[in-house]
């Protein structure tokens, strides 16, 4: 070792202008993978409590997976971890697109940044020199993602990958995050307010290049692996719709399933505006090309283009289901190219799609229910479905303006600001806005909600997609009558079914892989082959489950040292006790206490929520 990675990581201070180049030990490789297992370790082993989110001294660490830079199927993903200003617990932001495999070129596994620098700046890595500069950024401070990429390539490499903050992240909003890659195919590192903490340090944007390239211990053999696994994912159901309409695609199974957020989670149907703003239409619309993340063979991404009409020009990477689900659905806009420009802005800035989208849903159910006016909104009426309304406020949020400040600290503090019973329609766990999966449509989700460890996220689970059918040959089958009713409703499910999906999800953001691969099927037993073809390891599909559930108990010891104890582990109050009135999931409602039981059971944690002697830990 080290075979597909670097075994490399740069410490940097900024308020110093120091680094240091530091070995990664191969056992710790061994115990916790890289990418967010071994950002965890080192922030576990070097955790004070104390410390906020935003203090100079809180760190960044950006963390390659293990097979980031490889050929493996979508080996591309980095992982942007450490305390979240958004909940206050441990956070990991997955970012695609193409600047993780570039740091892997440039030499480095990993980043570990301290420290806030005297102006603002950006970090520029070239790999065959070695050379580390911290640059000068007070000519790009103030400009959006998009023109700084531009301007930072000009400066340092046309062929370098460019990671920057919005003006979002540069005012501190909670909700901003880190965005890579240019106008026709941007990726964010989303969740949980990472883009704020970059903007806490005065760091604009990390720019990268290398020329290196990962060395293999049977290259063939992992090539023809490569080779069989990307033909798998690309004849299963899952990828072939990926490819064609992407993520934007599954709009009218939401709707169909129960699955989607209505009128900021209230009603049961939309199947109209479903229509309207589905990735069907937008293939037949304002669809321009298919967008790859590096060594990906699916394409999910969409680039669209608007040619007339009030938002003609707008132009570059569509949005994705849960950026229409939050624009359309939730805030009842039908305008697909409205919903284009809201996306557009949202890259441009630097914000968390699903959670912009939340807060303003938030914003106009308080309106309408009278506990904002057009006092606080600088005459702004938040209308349902008003477009324009929309738009405004992501501007607001983006610089801070009038209620936008309230609103860029996330939707649990603005509804302790803002108060008048608005708490009861604050859609978050542990401060996480919720995703667009409802956990009335799919009671496993309700329970990965609630103890997921960045809070409110469908991705470290992901166990709806076992209710919309999918198989895992091997590991997870059954009878397909089973996915109209128990594993779509049943609790005495749910708990197990959370606890098996988060085990299995837990290796891909240390592992570097996309999790859109498993929606095409793809199995334990393939990435434990995959790592071994890579690696040298003798890996089984119990190791790659073992590993999982070893590094989330690990994020749980975190998160209980932040103080998450069993309290925590609850539902916005809308889930358990408000169920959807019509379509396929109406009147569900998850049982949240004998799921939790039998979760808590399979993980070895007590009554409180705390792992024992008996939960498996690296």
């Amino acid at each position: 070792m080290p075979f597909s990675h670097t075994g490399k990581m740069l410490r940097i201070d900024l308020s110093s202008e120091t680094w240091q180049t530091e070995t990664i030990p191969d056992e710790w490789v061994k115990d916790y993978l890289l990418g967010s297992g071994l950002a965890a370790k080192i922030f576990a082993d070097e955790l004070d409590p104390a410390l906020d989110a935003l203090d100079p001294d809180s760190p960044l660490l950006i963390f390659n997976g293990l097979l980031s830079g490889t050929f493996a199927p979508t080996g591309c993903r980095s992982s942007w971890c450490g305390r979240s200003p958004l909940t206050g617990i441990w956070n990991e932001a997955n970012l695609g697109g193409h600047w993780g495999a570039e740091l892997r070129f440039a030499g480095y596994d990993g980043l570990i940044i301290t420290g806030r620098a005297a102006l603002p700046s950006y970090l520029w890595l070239e790999g065959i020199s070695r050379t580390v500069e911290i640059r000068d950024a007070t000519h790009v401070w103030g400009k959006d993602h998009f023109d700084t990429y531009e301007c930072l390539l000009a400066e340092t490499d046309l062929k370098a990958r460019c990671a920057s903050i919005g003006q979002a992240g540069e005012n501190l909003v909670k909700i901003a995050g880190i965005m890579q890659g240019g106008q026709s195919h941007a990726r964010a590192a989303a969740r949980g307010g990472m883009g704020a903490v970059m903007g806490s340090k005065n760091l604009k944007a990390i720019v990268v290049r290398g020329r290196e390239r990962p060395e293999y211990p049977d290259k063939k053999g992992l090539r023809d692996f490569v080779k069989q696994s990307n033909r798998y994912i690309m004849k299963h159901d899952g990828g072939i719709a990926l490819h064609l309409v992407g993520t934007a695609g599954g709009q009218n199974a939401t709707d169909m399933f129960g699955d989607n957020a209505i009128s900021n989670w209230r009603l049961g149907n939309w199947t109209e505006g479903s229509n309207k703003t589905s990735g069907q239409t937008i293939a037949k619309t304002i669809f321009s090309k298919h967008t790859y993340c590096y060594a990906c063979p699916i394409g999910c991404g969409k680039a669209v283009e608007i040619a007339e009409g009030p938002y003609a020009g707008v132009w570059g990477e569509g949005p994705e289901y849960e950026t229409l689900g939050g624009f359309g659905a939730n805030l009842m806009c039908d305008d697909l190219n409205a919903i284009a420009a809201m996306n557009d802005r949202c890259n441009r800035y630097g914000l968390d799609t699903i959670s912009t989208s939340a807060v303003i849903a938030f914003a106009f159910e308080a309106f309408e229910k009278g506990a904002i006016s057009t006092a606080e909104t600088d005459g702004l009426e938040l209308k349902w479905g008003n477009a324009k309304a929309i738009l405004t406020m992501i501007d607001r949020i983006a610089f801070r303006r009038d209620i936008g400040d309230t609103l860029a600290e996330g939707v649990r503090e603005a509804a302790r600001r803002i108060g008048n019973g608005t708490n009861a329609y604050a859609m978050h766990v542990k401060g996480l806005e919720t995703p667009y999966h409802d956990p009335r449509g799919f009671v496993s989700m309700a329970v990965n909600y609630a103890t997921a460890n960045r809070g409110g996220c469908h991705m470290e689970a992901i166990s709806y997609w076992r209710g919309y059918g999918l198989e895992l040959p091997g590991w997870q089958e059954g009878n397909p009558e089973e996915w109209k009713d128990k594993l779509r409703f049943d609790s005495a499910l749910g708990g197990e079914l959370a606890y098996q999906y988060q085990n299995y999800m837990s290796v891909y953001n240390p592992l570097g892989l996309c999790k859109f691969i498993v929606k095409a099927s793809y199995t334990p037993e393939q990435v434990a082959e995959l790592v071994n073809r890579a690696m040298a390891w003798d890996w089984t599909a119990e190791d790659v489950l073992g590993m999982g559930e070893r590094l989330f108990n690990l994020k749980r010891m975190i998160n209980i040292r932040l103080g998450v104890r069993r309290e925590h582990d609850r539902l916005p109050e809308r889930f358990t006790s408000e169920p959807r009135p019509t379509g396929s999931a109406a009147g569900v409602l998850p049982d949240m206490e004998l799921m939790l039981a039998d979760y808590y059971r399979l993980r070895g944690w007590n009554e409180d929520g705390v792992p024992s002697e008996h939960s498996p830990m690296p």
